[in-house]
């Protein structure tokens, strides 16, 4: 894993450009694939689509290409804790990393309690659940995928996507 460009200090200099951030997530990721085998930042850039899409902010966009990198270890707490973006897409991308061993009850409960969050989670459960993705795995995982997606959006209040 390369490291990205050293974080900026947000009292001192401007937040990072959507570009920057999506350069960031891009090189973080690098590397890594889904479980489909595909390049991982496709799944970011169709999170980012997703987001904006449904009305999302910027700061919601940058949260998307970020969603991941916490929890996937491509960059640390402590980057993103010094990092040029606002403090609101900071909350919502340690909101939606999961921690250890956390029930998924809570996992949602804090995506629900953190504003702009749930936007992000639901074009994020959008994608994973695309039925062209989950197609390309085998029956076992497709069902355990979907099952689990199912459930999220459930705890989350979101619609089934097919309605």
């Amino acid at each position: 894993m390369s490291s990205p460009p050293p974080p900026h200090d947000p009292r001192c200099t401007p937040s990072l450009t959507p570009a920057e951030v999506e350069a960031v997530a891009r090189a973080a990721h690098a590397g890594q694939t889904d479980k489909a085998g595909r390049p991982y930042a496709e799944h970011l850039e169709a999170v980012a689509a997703g987001v904006r899409r449904r009305g999302g902010d910027d700061e919601q966009i940058a949260a998307a290409w970020l969603h991941d990198a916490v929890e996937d270890d491509a960059l640390s707490a402590r980057w993103l804790d010094e990092a040029a973006l606002s403090r609101r897409t900071k909350d919502i991308v340690l909101a939606l990393t999961r921690r250890p061993g956390e029930a998924p009850e809570a996992y949602a409960a804090r995506i629900l309690s953190t504003p702009g969050a749930a936007l992000v989670k639901e074009a994020d459960l959008a994608h994973n659940a695309d039925p062209a993705r989950l197609a390309v795995l085998d029956a076992a995982t497709r069902t355990r995928l979907t099952e689990k997606y199912t459930r999220m959006r459930a705890l989350l209040g979101l619609a089934d996507p097919g309605v």
